[in-house]
């Protein structure tokens, strides 16, 4: 059946107000985006801290109603529930009922990062090119966590993956995805030839997509909460999270990454790298940045 969709902008302090609002009047469902959304103001979202549900500072609300809700009286009944908020800029229309989820992901399609690594969705056919010998296929339904690299924040590890891999320095080798949200850099290692990864993310969500798609890929990745993390050290360490947590964790990851090992930090947007690059000389050496559009990778060998 169609419904009425209800859709106003909103700032992320009365946020709250609004979704209890709408909820309270019989909103089946409640969605948020970033109003910034494809400018060059859109902001990542990428890891919420833990028991955070972080938001953009300007938002999108939408609402669903059953289609027979009478726009008016849904108004009047707003108003009359929190008169303190603005309603006069909500918005009606009528929407068909129909799998959202998978009409997004039949937009989603194979992309290629570096000279081996492939994201395919699982509702395509592999391209030609995917089909080599040594392509590093992963095969993703980006539906159930974040990664689905085609954020510059995750084709910028994807890539640096993918080289390290050409030159030699994967194979064999464990892999630590920090914030793993998906589970896509761990996946992207393994098939490039990583001996063994390990997932970390805050997310219990995050975890169960990892081993889904760790399962679904034919490869196993052990995934955990940072509080149930083995200590242990990595060859190769990869933390795609927020330029703020990775200042904060600088002291922990470093810890990770074994003498002589190689580590990505990304989440990073561009004019943050350059106190993050001080924040981790004491441990590493070769540090560069690298720039994707507005956002930042930073990538460095640690010190003997």
């Amino acid at each position: 059946m169609p419904f009425l969709e209800l859709t106003l902008r909103c700032s992320e302090t009365t946020q709250p107000r609004y979704e209890n609002a709408l909820e309270d009047v019989g909103a089946l469902a409640v969605t948020m985006l970033d109003a910034e959304a494809d400018t060059s103001n859109e902001r990542a979202i990428l890891e919420p801290g833990v028991g955070e549900t972080p938001l953009w500072n300007e938002l999108v609300l939408s609402a669903l109603f059953p289609d027979d809700t009478n726009a008016l009286a849904l108004l009047a009944a707003l108003e009359a529930f929190d008169a303190g908020l603005d309603w006069s800029t909500a918005s009606f229309r009528k929407v068909a009922d129909e799998d959202w989820e998978r009409a997004w992901l039949d937009q989603f399609q194979p992309m290629q990062f570096g000279q081996r690594t492939w994201i395919v969705p699982w509702n395509h056919e592999l391209p030609e090119a995917a089909t080599a010998a040594d392509a590093a296929v992963v095969r993703l339904d980006p539906g159930l966590a974040f990664g689905s690299g085609t954020h510059p924040t995750t084709a910028l590890c994807l890539r640096w993956l993918d080289q390290l891999a050409g030159d030699g320095e994967l194979a064999g080798r464990n892999v630590l995805d920090f914030g793993c949200g998906s589970g896509i850099l761990a996946l992207a290692a393994l098939k490039l030839g990583a001996g063994s990864a390990t997932g970390v993310d805050n997310d219990p969500q995050a975890l169960i997509a990892t081993a889904d798609n760790g399962e679904r890929n034919g490869v196993h990745i052990a995934a955990y909460l940072p509080e149930d993390e083995p200590a242990a050290t990595y060859p190769v360490v990869v933390a795609n999270i927020l330029a703020s947590a990775l200042d904060a964790l600088a002291e922990l990851l470093a810890a990770r990454v074994a003498p002589g090992g190689r580590i990505a930090l990304s989440g990073i947007l561009h004019g943050q790298e350059g106190e993050l690059l001080q924040r981790y000389a004491p441990w590493f050496e070769q540090l560069e940045a690298v720039q994707d559009g507005d956002w930042m990778r930073i990538t460095g060998l640690r010190r003997a």
